[in-house]
């Protein structure tokens, strides 16, 4: 299945001169949709993690159903002020500026295995981040997944070593 045909490219967004891979239309044609979850849970079913961690908001699409596809808790990172409980945060950089992501205090357990999905690597910014933030649970990543790779920006580069997967590469 061709999925890199579901995405749309929107120019512009969110500033000039940023190319904004919308997908939506993936998200909206359930047969597709079904086959990225699947794919991602084939590629990381022996990785041995314990909880899905997630930022959001276009991120929890794909880790939620993931940890539900693969039986696997499932940890939301939320940006300031909207995890109602203690939070860890950190900040990092985006390629249009910074952003802060949050997530509870008692969310994972230490040295806790964790499979960490994102929709979409452009920079590596915000898993970066959330590399950070896993460190301070001194969480052990065991994956990194993606639906979409935007490859031209070498956002891999920032995460060393872990094993991580795509299901889309963008050259």
């Amino acid at each position: 299945m061709d999925l890199r045909a579901l995405l749309r490219e929107i120019p512009d967004v969110p500033k000039p001169g940023i190319l904004f891979f919308d997908i939506t239309p993936l998200l909206g044609h359930g047969e597709a949709f079904r086959h990225a979850i699947d794919t991602m849970a084939e590629r990381f079913k022996d990785c041995g993690a314990t909880k899905v961690v997630c930022a959001e908001a276009r991120g929890f699409i794909f880790g939620a159903a993931l940890a539900y596809k693969m039986g696997l808790g499932f940890v939301p990172v939320r940006k300031p002020g909207k995890l109602p409980w203690k939070t860890a945060s950190v900040t990092y950089d985006l390629e249009y500026g910074t952003d802060t992501l949050c997530m509870h205090e008692d969310a994972l357990l230490h040295g806790e295995k964790v499979l960490v999905i994102d929709d979409v690597l452009a920079t590596g910014g915000t898993l970066q981040g959330m590399l950070k933030l896993m460190e301070s649970f001194d969480a052990k990543i065991v994956g990194i997944g993606v639906l979409v790779e935007l490859e031209f920006l070498n956002g891999r580069d920032k995460l060393g070593e872990l094993p991580f997967d795509s299901i889309i590469q963008i050259s």
